[in-house]
């Protein structure tokens, strides 16, 4: 008499009288799981990697407020909306001050996924926080529509923080480091000869100038799954981040890297045949709780 049992996906005809049992049996699955997935990961480095990094999906906001406000609303942003957003599966990688703008405020938020995206939203501003505070968040914002959704160029290419924590909530240390943006603009979505162009050539330029490369995106191309927050359609960017100790730790590398002779003749070039536009830069001060 035989008996057919089916365990994470095999199927295993077990006779009553067979000297393996099948308790025996479970038992010897349970312990191939482990292996089994130690060989994928092997198998799959990109797989593990990108586990490892956050958000498959990202949002760069930029909200132009009101004269005067934006304090007011970072100081309601770190006390009130970081840890009830995360709380529903989002990721606050970022918060910032424009250093070029008094009254822009960038930020970051990422997703698992597109459709998580969409019940995440629909859960924070359908939810209590949300409504206790949104009157005094919009009072201080002109515009919040400035939203680029972008995914990792590579598996291995968006953010990474290990066992960074995110300063505590009252914390009031003042941040020293400045995080700066680069949005390049292209006609077509970015195709993996720029990613690769950027990767061994612009990347290594710009590590030898001081800065650290924290992640570099590209348009995430879907359709925006909750349509109540509008994205800018249309668009087709590499978006790449770096961080330097302080404003000064900036200036001067930058400006003897583009004072360079392989700079200016072959990478700015290059750069400018391959782009739609000028860059956008944004010199970024991350406020108290910011985790970058």
């Amino acid at each position: 008499m035989f008996h057919r049992i089916i365990v994470s996906g095999l199927r295993i005809d077990c006779c009553i009288n067979s000297k393996i049992s099948i308790l025996r049996t479970l038992k010897f699955l349970v312990a191939t799981v482990p292996f089994a997935a130690q060989t994928f990961a092997m198998q799959n480095p990109d797989a593990q990697l990108s586990l490892e990094n956050c958000c498959p999906i990202v949002e760069l906001r930029q909200y132009t407020l009101h004269p005067g406000k934006r304090d007011v609303l970072i100081d309601l942003f770190d006390r009130e909306f970081v840890e009830s957003q995360e709380a529903l599966g989002m990721k606050i990688v970022g918060q910032f001050r424009d250093l070029d703008n008094p009254n822009r405020f960038v930020w970051l938020r990422g997703f698992r996924d597109m459709p998580s995206r969409a019940q995440a939203l629909k859960d924070f501003y359908g939810g209590p926080v949300w409504k206790a505070h949104r009157e005094a968040a919009n009072a201080t914002m002109i515009d919040s529509d400035n939203v680029l959704l972008l995914c990792p160029a590579k598996p291995t290419s968006g953010f990474s923080f290990g066992n960074k924590e995110r300063p505590r909530a009252g914390a009031n240390e003042a941040r020293s480091e400045l995080i700066v943006a680069t949005i390049y603009y292209f006609d077509a979505p970015v195709d993996a000869a720029f990613i690769e162009f950027f990767e061994r050539t612009v990347k290594p330029a710009v590590i030898g100038s001081g800065a650290t490369v924290l992640a570099f995106l590209v348009t995430e191309h879907s359709e925006n799954t909750f349509p109540a927050l509008p994205v800018r359609e249309g668009e087709n960017v590499f978006v790449w981040f770096a961080c330097f100790n302080d404003p000064v730790a900036y200036e001067r590398p930058i400006a003897a890297l583009t004072q360079s002779p392989r700079w200016r003749d072959e990478i700015s070039k290059e750069l400018t045949r391959r782009l739609k536009r000028e860059p956008e830069i944004l010199k970024l001060s991350p406020t108290t709780r910011s985790l970058l």
